[in-house]
């Protein structure tokens, strides 16, 4: 990765914040010059410059001990969709690193690596959830390939979203994922599949494992009345923007080999406010906009980076269309 220092001081009253950017493939970006702003928590805009490379270190920023060491940092490039990140929290001596996607606003999904048999060598555990209901491993792969054409591959997206996103969620045994047995493919119905959420069958234990990791400040209580049907819904706590939603349906039940599974609805809202989420998201929601996967695939990704956890990697790909 190329790599720029701007004016890096490493007395003990100053701190840097390094900023790293990258394309919707996951890589650094280099598609022409980045426009990189930081403003200090008091407002003030520190830097506003265009700079030629994918890393850039800001050096000798005022550390105040207070609010104003929530720094906000913007990047800007031709062609792209803004990204930012919001508080980057400074101390006196030392360098936050700040990585940061910009997606082409014109763009499409990149499913090279998520076609059914690149997904199954890579990822058997989807391999074995994907095939679930299916007669065969012919009809679970058609039924899976289906989706890349259904709303422009929107719906197949959201899905990868989501199971990475669970895969991700650490409960007090295993994952979110581990207690999904069955994913409802419904195209229509109160259980169809969309860009902002899937219905699967769970294992009943999933909600008690999540009332355990919410013990543990990993899950918050959610509200559910959004959510025709729900019996309880529980938000991740973990990240400031993308969190994963696991909203459960207790009195909708289904034998799914042999066992008793509840219904689950997963989804990720891009707010962790819930003032925020439904005041910008559920309202949007109302006219006909729903939750965009590129914007989860995007926020998710450089939330994790910011939370120090492996790199959230859903398969695809969002690359310039």
């Amino acid at each position: 990765m190329s790599l720029a220092v701007s004016g890096l001081n490493t007395g003990l009253s100053t701190g840097a914040i390094t900023v790293n950017i990258f394309d919707g493939t996951r890589k650094p970006f280099s598609d022409g010059q980045l426009l990189i702003t930081l403003r200090d928590g008091n407002q003030n805009q520190v830097s506003r410059k265009y700079h030629d490379h994918a890393s850039v270190t800001f050096g000798g920023l005022s550390v105040f001990q207070n609010l104003g060491d929530n720094y906000a940092v913007i990047a800007s490039a031709e062609g792209c969709k803004d990204s930012g990140f919001y508080p980057v929290k400074i101390s006196a001596g030392e360098n936050r690193i700040v990585d940061l996607m910009l997606l082409p606003s014109s763009n499409a999904f990149n499913f090279a690596k998520a076609t059914w048999q690149p997904l199954c060598a890579s990822r058997p555990k989807l391999k074995i959830l994907f095939s679930a209901g299916a007669s065969d491993d012919a009809a679970a792969g058609n039924r899976y390939s289906d989706l890349m054409d259904y709303e422009s591959g929107g719906v197949l997206a959201c899905l990868l979203n989501l199971v990475a996103a669970m895969d991700q969620s650490l409960l007090p045994q295993g994952t979110a994922l581990d207690y999904v047995k069955q994913v409802a493919w419904d195209r229509t119905g109160s259980h169809a599949m969309a860009r902002d959420r899937f219905f699967a069958w769970a294992d009943p234990a999933l909600v008690k494992q999540v009332e355990l990791a919410k013990q543990h400040g990993a899950f918050v209580d959610a509200p559910f009345l959004l959510h025709p049907g729900a019996t309880k819904s529980y938000k991740q706590n973990e990240f400031g923007e993308a969190n994963l939603q696991l909203t459960f349906h207790e009195n909708d039940r289904q034998l799914i080999n042999g066992q008793t599974c509840i219904l689950a609805e997963p989804d990720i809202d891009y707010y962790k406010d819930a003032g925020a989420h439904l005041l910008l998201e559920v309202l949007v929601n109302q006219f006909g906009s729903l939750t965009d996967p590129r914007t989860v695939y995007c926020l998710r990704w450089i939330a994790g980076r910011q939370a120090g956890i492996p790199e959230f990697d859903p398969v695809y790909t969002i690359e310039k269309a």
